[in-house]
C-alpha cells in the first residue's frame, strides 16, 4: 500500500509511540511542509509497505515523496532537499 503524496508534499508511514515519528511531524509542521501521516500499527497494508521497503522492518518513520522514492527517518534537511524543484 503506497500512494504516491502531491509535489510539496510527503506521506509518513509511522507509530504512535516513535519517537523519530514526532520529531519529524513537529519539523515538517514548523516547516510548512505538507504531510499524510499513516499510522502502520492500523493499516496492516502500510506495514506490509513498510517491510518490503526497509528490508522487511518495520521501520519508522519511513516517508514517501512525490517521485514514488522513500526514505527511511530522514532529517528535515533530506526532506526538504528531496522535495526542491
Amino acid at each position: 500500500m503506497t500512494t504516491t503524496p502531491e509535489a510539496g508534499s510527503v506521506l509518513m508511514y509511522s507509530t504512535t509511540w516513535c519517537g523519530y515519528c514526532h520529531r519529524l511531524k513537529g519539523q515538517l509542521t514548523r516547516s510548512g511542509i505538507a504531510f499524510t501521516e499513516v499510522n502502520i500499527e492500523e493499516v496492516p497494508e502500510a506495514a506490509a509497505y513498510v517491510e518490503q521497503v526497509n528490508g522487511g522492518n518495520r521501520t519508522v518513520p519511513t516517508v514517501v515523496f512525490p517521485d514514488g522514492t522513500a526514505a527511511t527517518n530522514p532529517s528535515l534537511a533530506e526532506v526538504t532537499a528531496r522535495l526542491a524543484p
